[in-house]
């Protein structure tokens, strides 16, 4: 392998699968020999959701990070280091899965909930397995540049990003989300 998508952004081609991956955002936070790590940014998950209301008294938005070991919980959290356990994606995020002291830095004012994206599972790939994806088309790898991963995104992200990227792009952006029906 002499390249590397970590810190990068895959968008999924529209397809009729409609699987969690359809019309996915997804942030490469680790590729190697070893493989790939990554969360999509735009899927919500309204069952997670629900399991965080007991810990805050407000609402709070939990996202399909993949579909990859859905019981483990991961935070890209945007400015301050709270804990230790962490893994730089860009001098502003960084990604933890320290639940603990994620959630007591927010009760504590420490850090802004707006400042946190919660994410249950993630995508993986194995060693070789992204690449011959890209290959087949199933992702185009886009560097893009000053985005908040810790916003609120939904299926305008990837609408927004693909009439962005022009050309063909473009017919996919708009096309039906079931393209069978098109």
């Amino acid at each position: 392998m002499n390249h590397s998508y970590k810190g990068k952004i895959l968008i999924s081609t529209p397809d009729i699968s409609g699987d969690i991956f359809s019309r996915s955002v997804v942030l490469v936070i680790e590729h190697n020999e070893s493989g790939a790590f990554g969360l999509i940014l735009n899927k919500k998950n309204s069952q997670m959701s629900t399991k965080f209301k007991d810990f805050f008294d407000f609402k709070i938005e939990v996202y399909d990070g993949g579909p990859v070991e859905n019981d483990k919980v991961f935070f890209i959290v945007k400015g301050k280091k709270v804990t230790e356990i962490f893994t730089d994606i860009t001098d502003e995020f960084y990604l933890t899965e320290d639940i603990e002291r994620i959630i007591n830095a927010v009760l504590n004012n420490e850090l802004d909930i707006q400042d946190i994206k919660i994410f249950s599972g993630y995508s993986g790939w194995s060693p070789n397995q992204l690449d011959t994806e890209v290959q087949r088309k199933v992702w185009t790898v886009v560097d893009v540049y000053n985005l908040d991963y810790t916003l609120p995104n939904d299926q305008t992200l990837w609408k927004s990003i693909m009439q962005n990227l022009g050309g063909e792009f473009l017919l996919w952006a708009n096309s039906p989300e079931d393209i069978s029906l098109n």
